[in-house]
C-alpha cells in the first residue's frame, strides 16, 4: 500500500453474503478529494504506477500472466501436431479446417462461462478453472506420452484450450472491480500485452524445452506437462484474492445459473443491444475479425506456395514466423497508442480512425503480395485489431452492468470467433492454391469499411433511443469504487461513461 493511501472495504449482506471492494481513496479530507481528479497526472507512468499499486489489479494481472504463459508452453508443445499447426496444410480447405479446430474451445466454452461468470463468485471459477486446467494438462501430456493420437488428444487439448478461456473470460468481466472507468482502457492495454508476451515467452520456453529433451512427438508430453506450472500459480494468486471482491454483485442460485446457460447469448446479446457503444464497438470488431480471417488465409497460402526470401526476409514456415513477430510489434504498438489516442479523440473516433487505416493498409501495402508488404501490412493489421478490441473491452466495461457483463465479453468471444472462421471457411472455396487473390484482399477492405458504416448505424440508433432500459442491470458501469464513493469521495471514481456528446454519440471514458 502505497503513502496516503487506505484501503476501503465495503460489506454488504444481501444475498447472504458479503462483498469486499477494493479501492485507493487518498487519506484526505473530503472537502479537498474532489479537487484531486483536476491536478491528477495523465502521464502513461504515472497512470502505469496507479495501475500496479493496487492489490486487486496486480493479483488479476498475475493470474493473466500465468495463464497465457501455460497456454504459450502447452501450445508450443504440441507444436509438432497438425492440430496446433494449420499452416502445415497447402490445401485451403485444410488450412481452414485446421483453424477451425484451434478455434472451436473458444466458440464452445463462451455462452457457458458467460452464464456462470454472471453468477457465481469469480474468485472462485477461478480457484477452480485453475486446478482443472492444471489436471487437464496432465491428462493431455499422459495421453501425448502413451503415443496415442485422434480423438483422446483432440479431446483433451480442446479441453485444455476451452478452460483457459473460461478463466481469461473471467479476468475480463472482473477487471472494472479493481480498476476505474477512466483507467479501463489503459488496463486492458497492459493486460492484453503482457498477456501476449507472457504467451509467446512460453511458447519460446517450450519450444527450449523440445530442444533439450529430444524432438519427438512423445518427447513433447514432458514440455506439455510443465504448463502445468502455470495452473498452479493462478491457483496459488487466485485464494489470496478476498471472497466476492471480483463480482458479481448479484449472486443466483445454482439451479438459477444452470438454466441460464442455455439462454447466455441471448441474455448478451439484449444487454449489448441496450448500450450503442457496445454494439458499435462489437461491429468495429466482428469487421475485423471477418477481414481478419480473409487476410490470414492469404498469407498462409502465400507464404507456402507463392512468396520467396528476400534478402533478410525470410518465405514458408520461417516467414509465418515473421508475420506473427509483426503482428505482435502491432500489437504492442497498440497498447501505448490507444490510451493516448482515445484520451484526445474518445473511443468512437479511434475505432472509425482504425478501420480506416486497415481499409487503407490492404489495399496499398496487401495488394502488391510482396514479402516486405506483407510484413508491414501484418503489423497495421495488428496494431488495428488490438486497438479495437481495447476499445470493445473498455465499452462492455464502462456501458454493461455487472449482472449481464460476463454473458456479454462470452458474447464477444463466441461471435467474433465464429465470424473468423466463417470467413477463413469462405475465403478456402475463394482462394487459388498460390494465394494470390486480389479479389480477396480488395473485399476484406471493404469490410473494414462495412464495419465503418455498421458502427456509425449502432451509435446513431442510440441517440434516437436514449431511453431504453438496460437488461438485468442495464448499461450503467459497475465498478467497485463507484459503491463506495457514497461515503468516501475518491478521485478514483469517474462519472458514468455513457452521458452524450452534443452530436449524439457517446462521450466514452477515456
Amino acid at each position: 500500500m502505497t503513502p496516503g493511501h487506505e484501503p476501503v472495504t465495503e460489506r454488504r449482506t444481501g444475498a447472504g453474503h458479503e462483498r469486499v471492494a477494493w479501492a485507493l481513496v487518498p487519506a484526505a479530507p473530503a472537502s479537498t478529494a474532489s479537487a484531486v481528479p483536476s491536478a491528477r497526472s495523465t502521464r502513461p507512468v504515472a497512470r502505469l504506477r496507479e495501475l500496479l499499486v493496487h492489490p486487486g489489479f496486480g493479483k488479476l494481472l498475475t493470474v493473466r500472466l500465468a495463464a497465457q504463459w501455460g497456454d504459450g508452453v502447452f501450445q508450443a508443445a504440441l507444436g509438432g501436431l497438425v492440430l496446433f499447426s494449420p499452416e502445415r496444410e497447402a490445401d485451403p480447405v485444410m488450412v481452414a479446417l485446421g483453424l477451425a479446430t484451434v478455434l472451436l474451445p473458444y466458440s464452445i466454452v463462451g455462452p457457458f462461462a458467460g452464464a456462470l461468470l454472471d453468477r457465481w463468485d469469480r474468485r472462485r471459477v477461478l480457484v477452480v478453472a485453475g486446478a482443472l486446467r492444471g489436471v487437464l494438462t496432465l491428462l493431455t501430456a499422459g495421453v501425448v506420452l502413451a503415443g496415442v493420437s485422434g480423438p483422446a488428444l483432440y479431446l483433451g487439448a480442446l479441453a485444455t484450450i476451452g478452460v483457459s478461456r473460461f478463466i481469461q473470460a473471467g479476468l475480463s468481466a472482473a477487471l472494472p472491480h479493481v480498476v476505474v472507468d477512466e483507467h479501463l482502457i489503459g488496463a486492458n492495454s497492459l493486460v492484453t500485452t503482457a498477456g501476449a508476451v507472457a504467451a509467446a515467452i512460453g511458447a519460446g520456453c517450450a519450444i527450449g524445452l523440445r530442444g533439450l529433451i529430444g524432438p519427438y512427438d512423445t518427447d513433447a508430453a514432458w514440455t506439455t506437462a510443465v504448463a502445468a506450472v502455470g495452473s498452479v500459480l493462478i491457483v496459488l494468486v487466485a485464494t489470496r484474492i478476498p471472497r466476492g471482491s471480483l463480482g458479481p454483485d448479484e449472486r443466483r442460485e445454482a439451479a438459477q445459473a444452470l438454466r441460464a446457460v442455455a439462454s447466455g447469448l441471448a441474455d448478451g446479446f439484449r444487454a449489448a443491444r441496450a448500450a450503442p457503444g457496445v454494439l458499435g464497438a462489437f461491429g468495429a470488431v466482428a469487421a475485423h475479425r471477418l477481414a481478419f480471417g480473409i487476410t490470414t488465409l492469404v498469407v498462409l497460402l502465400l507464404m507456402r506456395n507463392s512468396l520467396t526470401d528476400v534478402g533478410p526476409l525470410k518465405a514458408g514456415i520461417a516467414g509465418l514466423g515473421e508475420v506473427v513477430a509483426a503482428v505482435a510489434a502491432g500489437l504492442g504498438v497498440a497498447a501505448v497508442v490507444t490510451p493516448w489516442l482515445t484520451a484526445r479523440v474518445g473511443r468512437t473516433v479511434t475505432i472509425r480512425i482504425m478501420l480506416v487505416l486497415a481499409a487503407v493498409a490492404l489495399l496499398g501495402l496487401g495488394l502488391p503480395m510482396t514479402l516486405p508488404t506483407i510484413l508491414a501490412g501484418s503489423f497495421v493489421l495488428g496494431l488495428v485489431g488490438q486497438a479495437i478490441k481495447l476499445c470493445s473491452d473498455a465499452a462492455v466495461q464502462t456501458e454493461v452492468g455487472d449482472a449481464t457483463r460476463g454473458r456479454v465479453f462470452s458474447l464477444s468471444d463466441t461471435t467474433f470467433n465464429v465470424t473468423y472462421v466463417a470467413s477463413v471457411a469462405g475465403a478456402a472455396f475463394l482462394a487459388p492454391r498460390s494465394g494470390r487473390s486480389p479479389l480477396l484482399l480488395a473485399l476484406a477492405a471493404g469490410i473494414y469499411l462495412l464495419g465503418l458504416v455498421i458502427h456509425e448505424l449502432a451509435l446513431r440508433a442510440g441517440a434516437r433511443h436514449p431511453d431504453e432500459p438496460g437488461d438485468q442491470g442495464g448499461t450503467q458501469a459497475s465498478a467497485p469504487s463507484a459503491t463506495v464513493a457514497s461515503t468516501a469521495p475518491s478521485p478514483s471514481v469517474s462519472t458514468s461513461s455513457t452521458s452524450q456528446r452534443p452530436d449524439g454519440s457517446p462521450d466514452e471514458d477515456r
